[in-house]
């Protein structure tokens, strides 16, 4: 069997010129697309984008959303002043502290 030989640069650059004519002979062989294909293309495009934006805005809406409903509970969350708060109010704030400690603690 004979060793291999690495072509030369003159093999290489005719061989990238066949590839080239290929290339081009199977591009030109291709034919052109009609009016109706490409109508129809970029009524697909269309709604494919207008699919997306409806996605991305659905998204945006759910995260304003849960982003408002975190700030209410942040809200609702604060301390109160101690001075207008009966004894069972007070009672009722200290309970839920302590509730939200422990179901942190697990």
């Amino acid at each position: 069997m004979p060793p291999f030989t690495p072509p030369t640069f003159q093999e290489r650059t005719q061989m990238a010129a066949k590839a080239k004519q290929a290339a081009l002979k199977k591009l030109k062989e291709k034919p052109p697309l009609s009016d109706e294909v490409i109508a129809e293309r970029k009524a697909a495009q269309l709604a494919r984008e207008e699919k997306q934006a409806a996605a991305s805005e659905a998204k945006r809406a759910a995260f304003e959303q849960a982003k408002a409903e975190r700030k209410a509970v942040k809200e609702k969350a604060k301390p109160k002043l101690a001075l207008g708060l009966t004894e069972a109010e007070k009672k009722a704030a200290r309970d839920e502290r302590y509730a939200k400690r422990k179901k942190r603690r697990k």
